[in-house]
């Protein structure tokens, strides 16, 4: 089933017809408030009040010229600016800024980004894409960030690279975002077995977490496995970090009671809202991380 919805998410008919049927737009928004900026505010502005971070994302990705890459960076400048009173962050993917198109002007794209979000006092998350950017988004991110330290990566724990590029990031101080990975990729450079990649993610978030309490490192557990966050904070517990340094981000509509009572507890919990109209292959990467979400979509089939 995983498989075959990341299939769909790739498939070019799939993309230019299924946002338009209305049980689609219906099930989607199980995952975002709405399509406009004005409702993914909103949503962050009444999370806030129940001490729940936001972490923005305009959905989309590969595009195809450089007009339309500095029109995502203008609207990011312009979430900044709205969202300049809840302490938001945002997302963003290096595709969605012409990675695909030109690659200098990719990064003096996410360089100008990575300054609007400084001047902001606010914090940029650079997003992993599939395996092919991998190399390219690292070498983005170490040179933006050299320039501009308020930024941090997304990695990836289901690729078997990933504990070497770890190793690498933490020879300087460095912020990473572990998530468990949402693309199709082949068992050769990938766990595919769920209990693989929750293993692997374990001991990652091991293994870095004494960084966390050094202060070399900021590190977001993206997760909304409650039992695997549960045992990465034992690890912490053990080696007395304070709740607060222990952040952990999730979506949208997944687990909110799960997020209302770890930012209770003391952790510093973020909600990642993502809006636009560009969501349909990130919806069906959402259905793959999880399939029994398909209950859910399939139930909008109804009046």
């Amino acid at each position: 089933m995983r498989q075959f919805l990341l299939w769909c998410s790739q498939n070019r008919w799939l993309a230019a017809h299924v946002p338009r049927w209305p049980f689609a737009r219906r099930a989607v928004k199980r995952f975002m408030p709405g399509e406009d900026f004005g409702t993914a505010l909103s949503a962050a502005s009444s999370l806030k009040q129940q001490n729940v971070g936001a972490l923005f994302t305009l959905l989309g990705e590969n595009v195809s010229d450089g007009a339309g890459a500095a029109a995502v960076v203008k609207d990011y400048e312009d979430i900044l600016a709205a969202a300049s009173g809840i302490g938001a962050e945002v997302s963003v993917k290096p595709t969605h800024l012409g990675l695909d198109v030109d690659p200098k002007a990719a990064y003096a794209n996410l360089l100008r980004l990575a300054r609007a979000v400084a001047d902001a006092k606010s914090f940029l998350w650079v997003d992993m894409e599939g395996s092919d950017y991998v190399d390219r988004t690292l070498d983005l991110y170490v040179r933006v960030r050299e320039e501009a330290p308020a930024v941090g990566i997304a990695i990836q724990a289901y690729l078997k690279r990933t504990p070497a590029d770890i190793t690498a990031l933490l020879k300087s101080k460095t912020a990473i975002r572990l998530v468990k990975g949402a693309y199709a990729e082949p068992a050769s450079i990938a766990y595919t077995g769920k209990r693989q990649v929750d293993a692997n993610y374990l001991a990652l978030t091991a293994y870095m977490l004494p960084e966390v309490k050094r202060g070399n490192l900021r590190l977001v557990l993206g997760s909304h496995d409650v039992d695997l966050i549960r045992n990465a904070w034992r690890y912490g517990e053990a080696i007395g970090l304070e709740r607060e340094r222990f952040e952990i981000a999730m979506l949208y509509g997944i687990r909110t009671e799960e997020q209302l009572r770890l930012a209770g507890e003391g952790f510093s919990v973020r909600c990642l809202i993502s809006y636009g109209d560009a969501w349909y292959a990130w919806y069906l990467r959402r259905l793959a991380e999880r399939p029994a979400n398909l209950l859910f979509a399939a139930r909008q089939l109804l009046p």
